[in-house]
């Protein structure tokens, strides 16, 4: 009798190993969407804090869309950390499309700012963002990314 129920359970334990390696099969294969800086608009600053409105653009390399509802993140700016929060913008990202959205950043930074005015107005300026976008639903609910560019101040 227990030969007969310690078999069940082997064969229990196999029935669902086998299921959630079938399930990873049809998992989707979401690749990472990439995330660029279009604008920074200085708000208010001081030498304490600056309120910032940071427009990004989100392209989405996939081809289904990906339900946006936030994202969290770091930017660094010439290497040094400028600005790090949360948006909660909700938007969708169509399939092999892209999308534009505002976020309100506080940064305390003096550094990353000094950075950002010795630089004349239209020149480049590098920066690196690493975070993660969180999705509405789905099977996969984050994605990680790291992104650098360049951008000009207005």
């Amino acid at each position: 009798m227990f030969a007969n129920i310690r078999a069940m359970r082997s064969v229990a334990v196999l029935f669902i190993v086998v299921a959630l390696a079938g399930c990873a099969l049809f998992l989707p294969k979401l690749q990472t969407p990439r995330l660029s800086i279009v604008d920074i608009e200085v708000l208010r600053a001081n030498l304490l804090q600056q309120q910032l409105r940071v427009r990004m653009r989100v392209e989405n390399p996939n081809n289904r869309s990906l339900p946006v509802k936030g994202l969290s993140y770091t930017v660094y700016l010439g290497g040094e950390a400028f600005a790090t929060g949360a948006s909660d913008a909700s938007f969708v990202v169509p399939a092999l499309g892209t999308a534009e959205f505002n976020m309100d950043v506080n940064a305390n930074a003096a550094g990353a700012l000094f950075t950002l005015f010795s630089k004349p107005r239209g020149q480049g300026i590098d920066y690196r963002m690493k975070g993660t976008v969180e999705l509405a639903h789905g099977w996969l609910l984050s994605i990680p990314f790291e992104q650098s560019g360049t951008f000009a101040l207005r």
